[in-house]
């Protein structure tokens, strides 16, 4: 069927914020080191090296699980002034937007959950400091990392159709070929660094998630650059007893640091809760934006790197928040 046939019944009004450009993409891909190299830094020397000010930045999680917030912290203290990304997040998308981190978002929703809406995100768009918001249903980003990490432009599905998150988004509504019924059309999402946290993993990136897994795979497979946070580096034959396990294969990694209570103050499935009183604060300070400031002074730029905040944070509270069983393995 001809490009011509395909008829565009309705199209949202939102940009592509990152070009579809699969052969780039592939060639980048190939060009990538495939031997089994050792790819430990630290969350200094991951984010300098691999993020750079106007890239397409995502990070993956599930709520405030898993969320890689050593290294979020780490790329607000860089500075970057001009990120475009994909805001799905809860508490990290909400420091990104204090810090005036990004200029242009795909998003779902950010805010902290059953505490309210992102007043940081509210201030950082009304100001126009953010100057484009794309919308999408977390199913849509997720099926757009699909694509990409399939190497499609576009997927079909029935997601968004007939909702204001179609109208404000980049889809596209087709008519079907084969059965001539409306289909959505989400375009290929590719990252240019794709930012996870994970239970474990190697020293060369083969990286395995304990509990729900979100879209550490799709997001994985859809960025040109793949930064790893871990609760613990473990020998390649720890990796090798349970090769089902292994979301994220090592070709795909480009750095992995550890970061134990790399998730703080979210939580890690079996290892440690969500630090309910720490976002309960934090929540109450983003009602006023000095105290917002003050926050950031001190849990973000006053702390050198993880190390640091985790000595802030105290070790009697972390003790307080592991799973009773997980330090021993029972």
């Amino acid at each position: 069927m001809s490009q011509s046939s395909l008829k565009i019944l309705d199209e949202g009004v939102g940009d592509l914020l990152t070009p579809i450009d699969l052969e780039a993409f592939r060639a980048h891909n190939r060009a990538k080191e495939k031997g089994l190299v050792d790819k430990r830094m630290s969350e200094k020397e991951a984010i300098r090296r691999l993020v750079h000010e106007g890239d397409y930045v995502g990070v993956e999680l599930y709520g405030t699980v898993r969320c890689p917030m050593s290294l979020t912290r780490e790329l607000i203290r860089v500075g970057y002034r001009s990120l475009r990304g994909v805001g799905q997040g809860v508490y990290e998308s909400d420091l990104f937007a204090a810090a005036d981190s990004f200029k242009a978002m795909d998003w779902t929703y950010i805010g902290l959950e059953v505490y309210g809406v992102s007043s940081n995100l509210r201030r950082a768009v009304e100001s126009g400091y953010v100057e484009n918001i794309v919308e999408w249903s977390n199913a849509a980003l997720a099926w757009r990392f699909k694509a990409a990490a399939m190497g499609v432009p576009f997927l079909p599905t029935r997601s968004m159709l007939g909702t204001d998150t179609f109208r404000y988004s980049a889809a596209k509504v087709v008519a079907c070929p084969f059965t001539s019924e409306p289909v959505c059309l989400l375009p290929a999402l590719i990252l240019d660094v794709g930012i996870i946290h994970v239970n474990r993993a190697d020293k060369h990136g083969n990286c395995q998630i304990d509990g729900i897994s979100g879209f550490a795979a799709e997001m994985a497979c859809a960025s040109r650059n793949v930064i790893i946070s871990a609760e613990e580096i473990v020998d390649t034959e720890v990796i090798r007893r349970s090769p089902d396990r292994t979301i994220i294969p090592w070709y795909v990694v480009d750095a992995v640091v550890e970061a134990p209570f790399g998730s703080h103050p979210g939580e890690m499935s079996g290892l440690y809760e969500r630090d309910e009183e720490h976002i309960r604060s934090y929540y109450e300070s983003t009602k006023d934006a000095e105290k917002v400031k003050a926050y950031l002074d001190k849990w973000v730029y006053g702390v050198e790197n993880h190390q640091a905040y985790l000595d802030l944070v105290g070790r009697e509270r972390l003790e307080e928040l592991r799973i009773r069983g997980a330090r021993d393995g029972s």
